[in-house]
């Protein structure tokens, strides 16, 4: 049996971060990956390659604003074309990840990992021992309980098609299916038809009521039909076309169904039952540093119960490292505080979150204040078009950042300003001064005016 220091399981980016790490602290370790094309969703099939799309479908979406307001005509945009460029991209990741550890040192191991016993694994009928192990499996669509869940195509493979059709309709109201119903409506036929099918009362249930309001009125303008409370009992086929068939009677004709309906983590065939791993329906449960109930064994990125995102996953392989070899030296372990865990919708425009929402504080029993708008008609927003921007701030009875919320065309360093004064514990007076001497006119300057119906 060959034995490393440490073994990671996944080749994503949680799980190459965590490989590279060990590797440059002197340890011996192997990654074992059982796909065909290793190198992770995030690049291959998700953050990477959709924003490929999004670009292109901002640059639509923001010609199409402005058309007859000083662009004479609205960009159009080009499927084939940019499914092209995100080929370009993509088609050399799973080589230059293999070659990319070989080239540090760290063995490659092809092949479906099962755990035997908490220092040992069985790849493909062959043995290897570790002292520790990292398990980065990330996650699947989950199975759907529908008749006909066969003709649905996955995120990856919409992103895998060289055209669209003209019909797509989108199982699940989750962040998946709007951006992808928004690339759709910006690249796709220009006779599309695009409806989001979504089983709750309202689709994004886990974000702001009020900022997914203005999400869905933006939708709806470039033709996204977002059907709430809709079960499905069944997908037929018939020829090429597809017919979504609900519980209440109605019949959705589709050229294309896609699975939007949310994921979960990939760890059947690692048998962590057999060693004792404790799993939830979220995935493994781990502690703030990233160990399992078995301390030697420790899970980051889409496999664990923690939020299911790229940057997440990088930060606990970073701490899952880092505590291996805090362990093997017998200091202290350092944690992973997710309280200030930022988020974007590539919508157009985005939603960007960090912190709670108000429901959640309600729920919670937090006492908090706010501000709030929607459709905002400020400067920065009637200069590229954009009618339904707004934000809603929440702050604590010590006056810091609970939550910050924004419908923009580029959240991002909003939400990351947020995001910093979370951390820091910085008051919303203190953040406005900061503030007021931002870039102007931008987004960011725009901070001051959301957080003065806080300031005293």
């Amino acid at each position: 049996m060959r034995t490393y220091d440490v073994i990671v399981i996944g080749s994503g980016t949680g799980g190459q971060t965590a490989a590279y790490d060990l590797k440059a602290a002197g340890l011996t370790v192997a990654l074992v990956e059982n796909s065909g094309r290793p190198g992770g969703t995030c690049a291959l099939s998700g953050c990477q390659p959709k924003k490929w799309f999004y670009e292109v479908a901002e640059v639509v979406a923001k010609s199409r604003h402005l058309e007859r307001k000083g662009i004479s005509t609205a960009a159009v945009g080009d499927w084939h074309a940019v499914w092209e460029q995100k080929q370009l991209f993509t088609d050399n990741i799973p080589e230059n990840a293999v070659n990319g550890l070989y080239e540090v040192g760290i063995d490659f191991l092809k092949g479906t990992a099962a755990f035997k016993d908490i220092n040992s694994l069985d790849v493909d009928g062959q043995r290897f021992g570790a002292d520790f192990f990292v398990v980065a499996t990330g996650a699947k669509p989950q199975v759907l309980p529908i008749n006909g869940a066969e003709h649905l195509v996955t995120s990856t493979g919409f992103l895998e098609r060289g055209d669209l059709p003209r019909r797509i309709v989108f199982v699940g109201g989750g962040f998946i299916s709007f951006e992808f119903a928004h690339f759709a409506a910006r690249i796709g036929p220009e006779d599309r038809s695009i409806t989001i099918l979504e089983v709750s009362d309202r689709p994004l249930n886990l974000f702001d009521r009020d900022m997914v309001d203005l999400v869905l009125k933006a939708s709806a303008v470039d033709g996204i039909d977002v059907r709430p409370k809709t079960q499905i009992a069944a997908i037929d086929k018939q020829g090429d076309v597809f017919y979504v068939r609900t519980r209440s009677g109605v019949i959705f004709e589709a050229d294309l169904v896609v699975h939007g309906a949310g994921r979960v983590p990939e760890i059947e065939r690692l048998k962590l039952e057999r060693i004792g791993v404790n799993v939830t329906e979220r995935g493994i449960r781990v502690n703030a540093q990233m160990q399992t109930t078995i301390p030697n064994i420790f899970a980051v990125g889409d496999c664990a119960a923690t939020p299911a995102l790229a940057r997440v996953a990088d930060f606990e392989a970073h701490v899952a490292a880092e505590n291996i070899l805090a362990i093997r030296k017998d200091t202290e372990l350092i944690s992973v505080d997710y309280k200030a865990v930022p988020f974007v919708i590539f919508t157009y425009p985005q939603y960007g979150m960090v912190g709670k929402t108000e429901e959640a504080l309600k729920r919670e029993g937090i006492s908090y204040r706010k501000s709030t708008a929607a459709d905002v008609k400020w400067p920065t927003y009637r200069r590229v078009g954009i009618k339904h921007a707004g934000y809603k701030i929440l702050i604590a009875e010590n006056d810091t950042i609970l939550g910050a919320h924004v419908v923009s065309d580029n959240p991002a360093g909003l939400i990351n300003t947020f995001k910093q004064a979370i951390i820091d514990g910085t008051t919303v007076e203190k953040l406005y001064r900061q503030n007021i001497m931002s870039p102007y006119p931008s987004r960011e300057s725009d901070i001051i005016y959301m957080l003065k119906p806080l300031v005293s």
